[in-house]
């Protein structure tokens, strides 16, 4: 009888520091840093395991994290409880909290639920089996807490998924994916902490193990930081929505899966960034040097910088969300300033009236009229068809940085920064977006945006992002008429 009292009393003590310990994640000085690991493919007979450990202590002790995200394929071998055994230790030694999701290869050796009773068993464990009436294992919802201790509303959050392994049904590929009652738990946690916000989405990340079908259109693109050794993104072949629903709900503002141990590449689609890890055990395969990912957030802004950390060496920062990286800084040529100094806020226009397909006919066109305007603005066009403008204008930069300028557009339009092309938009089409990036000195840049209107629609906005601004339409504050 004592000794069944105090097994019970022991259990609701671990349940409870649990409990305690995920709900006191808490921003430090107005950050909060993830150190994420994957495809460790844990052998307890191998030779590597050491150094695989090495490599993961190396990687915490340089960075220092909150908290640890293991993204599945951690322990692919038997003994396999013996290998969970050693992982839980790492963490421990390093009194790191952790939390684990599923891989598809986790349950060949080992029931995920053995695996979790194992886990949750460890004090330093910050996840949970998660719900029973739903897919999966380990789905969970981690709140992080504003670093002033006197406040108990949650400032970020962190959403575990099992993305789940296999499915049998040969036509619809290998790999199974997040099935609709988890996106339907994810709907309510996310609406449940919105509401609690005042109805404003809390900034959040979501880790899995299986990439979503979406990280294709980012290679798609060829616009992304980060290694494609793999040459392909093994997800599965069925598409579950799990994005759409990131989107509609407003929180997720980074995704970020294993799986594709060559590929570390991180980009943007829509408003997410796409990201996998780093490859962190010897015994899996692939030619990238072992290490993990972190990703710190900033508390009371949608903003995260994320890098890879080898034993070696840190590698280029992704900032969010601006997509630009420490890679474009370095690498980019920065524009010097114009030796001006205009003192009149304000963009010159010249408005022509005529049909064309490609802005370098503008100057073909009837010049109808020139002037001055508060902003970039096609609102004022004499006709809803056939016309075109040439903005000019002085934009202040204040700050040394790398800016991406993006058009909205239907039809045509360019932007150019001190004559060099930056945006690229031209020709006849509906209403599309296009960008470019460019690095600039701080002071005024000459800028010139060309724009025609074919038929059918006419539209225009411009604007900009940098590390430290959020993109927005141009502001009427920087923008400067030309000197005589």
């Amino acid at each position: 009888m004592k000794k069944s009292l105090f097994l019970s009393l022991l259990l609701t003590f671990l349940t409870t520091f649990n409990a305690w310990s995920q709900q006191s994640f808490r921003f430090h000085d107005g950050k909060f840093r993830i150190a994420q690991f994957t495809d460790i493919h844990w052998d307890a007979k191998s030779a590597n395991c050491k150094q695989t450990s090495a490599i993961i202590q190396k990687v915490i002790q340089t960075e220092k994290p909150d908290i640890a995200i293991l993204t599945g394929d951690i322990v692919t071998e038997q003994p396999a409880a013996e290998g969970w055994k050693s992982i839980i230790q790492i963490f421990e030694n390093s009194h790191l909290p952790f939390v684990v999701v599923m891989g598809n290869h986790d349950a060949e050796v080992m029931s995920k639920k053995e695996i979790y009773q194992q886990l949750t068993a460890s004090s330093y464990y910050a996840g949970c089996i998660g719900a029973t009436n739903i897919t999966g294992y380990g789905n969970c919802s981690i709140p992080i807490y504003s670093s002033n201790k006197s406040s108990d509303q949650p400032a970020a959050l962190i959403y575990c998924i099992d993305s789940n392994d296999y499915q049998p049904i040969k036509e619809y590929g290998a790999y199974d994916w997040i099935h609709f009652d988890q996106i339907q738990w994810y709907r309510t946690e996310s609406k449940k902490y919105t509401q609690a916000n005042g109805n404003k989405p809390l900034p959040a990340l979501a880790f899995f193990h299986i990439p979503l079908v979406e990280f294709k259109h980012v290679v798609a693109r060829n616009d992304y930081l980060g290694g494609y050794g793999d040459g392909e993104v093994c997800s599965s072949n069925i598409n579950s929505g799990m994005f759409a629903s990131f989107i509609d709900m407003k929180d997720v503002m980074g995704v970020f899966c294993g799986h594709d141990h060559d590929n570390d590449l991180i980009g943007m689609e829509y408003d997410i960034a796409l990201g996998y890890g780093r490859v962190s055990g010897l015994d899996a395969y692939g030619k990238v040097d072992r290490g993990g990912r972190i990703i710190e957030l900033y508390e009371g802004q949608r903003k995260f910088d994320t890098w890879v950390r080898t034993a070696n060496k840190k590698e280029d920062t992704f900032y969010y969300p601006s997509a630009l990286t420490s890679k474009d800084e370095r690498i980019m040529n920065y524009l010097p300033a114009k030796p001006v100094k205009p003192s009149k806020q304000g963009v010159a226009y010249t408005y022509f009236e005529g049909k064309i397909k490609h802005t370098k006919d503008i100057h073909t066109l009837k010049k109808v009229e020139s002037g001055t305007m508060k902003n970039l603005s096609i609102s004022n066009a004499k006709q809803n068809d056939h016309f075109a403008y040439i903005f000019r204008a002085y934009i202040q930069i204040r700050e040394r940085g790398v800016y991406r300028f993006y058009t909205y557009s239907d039809d045509g339009s360019k932007l150019l920064i001190d004559n060099q092309l930056v945006v690229d938009n031209d020709g006849g089409h509906s209403a599309r977006r296009a960008e470019g990036k460019v690095a600039l000195e701080p002071g005024f840049h000459e800028i010139e945006v060309r724009y025609f209107e074919d038929y059918m629609g006419q539209e225009l906005e411009v604007g900009y992002a940098s590390r430290n601004i959020t993109e927005r339409p141009l502001p009427d504050n920087i923008l400067f008429l030309p000197q005589p």
